[in-house]
């Protein structure tokens, strides 16, 4: 297991990093530091920025889940891509979330971030309403007519619009989207998607099922827990993608148990939690979001505990 935070080079495959694809590889979704007054640090995240990157991330998604862009002003969260881009000292390696509650104003997400200079963005399906097939055509078509690829995000749970492989094939003949962060946890999706459209990036959406995916194909991860340990999570990445099983299984086992708090309604307090336990900033979160306590505090708190013993970093 991997103690020291240095960067090492990412192997020249398919799953890694480049400017001409600069949604596969470790993406971080950013937690967003916030103050006691619950505004938002801009240079607590631009520090964060740079130190995901230093340890071996290869980029940065503000504005997602993670990043409670449900609760930012337009101000402060057009400020956060900004500082993302400055902070990553080049914006291919930002992949914003443009996602909204109606395409014009998703394509205006999508615009901001393309006069930011990032390399590609984060759509959901329309988040109004349960929309069927037609609607979501659409509203990807008209955020990718903004220019920049397009990972499309499934995550039924939160959207109630499910993106199943067929639709997802059809996104991706269209034109509408280059990838797709799959969220659902259903691995079995992932090789009816490679049948169905064998050029569309499968991305990693959900920590916990990170092996699974990675040995069925996925060629980057959109994660929460590297937040709080970044090294070892792309050291797991790196070895999972490579086939590695003797490296990437006990690196998983020994932290699965924390990494399935990504999926867990508490996400963003519990990659927060696991921050300050690991003397990063995570800090508080803006209401509807409270404090953990009671059993699902010291679950957080002794999974976070056990990967600081076992030397994750």
């Amino acid at each position: 297991m991997s103690t020291e935070p240095a960067v090492s080079p990412a192997p020249e495959t398919p799953a890694a990093w480049s400017p001409e694809r600069p949604w596969r590889g470790v993406m971080v979704a950013t937690a967003l530091p916030l103050r006691e007054d619950l505004s938002v640090d801009h240079d607590a995240y631009a520090e964060h920025v740079a130190w995901l990157i230093a340890n071996g991330c290869d980029g940065v998604v503000p504005n997602g889940s993670l990043g409670e862009y449900q609760t930012l002003t337009d101000e402060e969260r057009a400020r956060v891509v900004r500082t993302a881009v400055e902070a990553a000292g080049d914006g291919a390696r930002v992949l914003p979330g443009v996602s909204a509650y109606g395409s014009a104003e998703a394509v205006r997400w999508a615009e901001q971030a393309a006069g930011a200079g990032c390399g590609s963005v984060l759509l959901l399906p329309p988040n109004a309403y349960r929309a069927d097939e037609e609607p979501v055509r659409a509203h990807f078509a008209e955020v990718a007519k903004v220019g920049l690829p397009v990972v499309a995000y499934n995550n039924p749970i939160d959207t109630k619009v499910d993106l199943r492989p067929a639709l997802l094939a059809r996104l991706h003949a269209e034109g509408s989207i280059v990838a797709v962060k799959e969220f659902t946890g259903d691995v079995r999706r992932a090789y009816e998607l490679a049948e169905l459209a064998p050029g569309l990036d499968l991305l990693v959406g959900a920590d916990d099922v990170l092996l699974e995916l990675a040995l069925a194909g996925a060629v980057g991860w959109i994660a929460g827990y590297p937040n709080a340990f970044p090294a070892s999570c792309t050291e797991l990445y790196r070895a999972a993608c490579a086939g590695d099983l003797d490296a990437a299984l006990p690196l998983y086992r020994s932290l699965h148990s924390l990494l399935r708090w990504d999926t867990k309604t508490e996400f963003v307090q519990a990659i927060k939690l696991s921050m300050d336990i690991t003397g990063r900033h995570g800090g508080p979160s803006r209401p509807p979001r409270s404090a953990l306590t009671g059993r699902v505090e010291a679950a957080v708190r002794a999974a976070t505990e056990k990967a600081l013993a076992d030397n994750h970093r």
